[in-house]
Parts: structure tokens; sequence; C-alpha cells
């Protein structure tokens, strides 16, 4: 398993531990958790932003209600 070293000031390093400890986790799982979910929605957020590039033709919701029927 590798080490990933992360430097911060002390108020940083105790609101950290603090949080660990609030949500009954270790500080490496907290940060690994966050830098994961962080990295996944850059993803989600690049795929939507590509997806919707490649839609041809929007609809308003005006349209979407009337086409339904709504």
């Amino acid at each position: 398993m590798a080490t990933i070293t992360l430097r911060v000031d002390d108020r940083d390093h105790q609101l950290i531990r603090d949080y660990a400890k609030l949500k009954k986790t270790s500080v490496s799982d907290l940060m690994r958790n966050a830098v994961i979910e962080k990295i996944e929605d850059d993803i989600d957020l690049e795929n939507f932003d590509r997806v919707l590039a490649a839609e041809e033709k929007t609809h308003s919701l005006d349209d979407v209600k009337k086409e339904l029927g709504l």
C-alpha cells in the first residue's frame, strides 16, 4: 500500500482530526473517501457536459409538459 503525505497547518490538522473522530473514522479513511468522491464528481460532471454538448436539440419545460399532457 502506498502512502501520500498531506501538509496542513495546525488549525486544519485539528479540524480534520476532530471531524474524523466525530464521524467515527480514521483520518486516512476520511481523506481517501473525500478525494475519491471528488474525482467521481468531476468525472460525472465531465460526462454530463459531453452528453449535453452532443445533444442536437433541447426542449423547454413547457414543451415537455405539453408533449406529456401535463
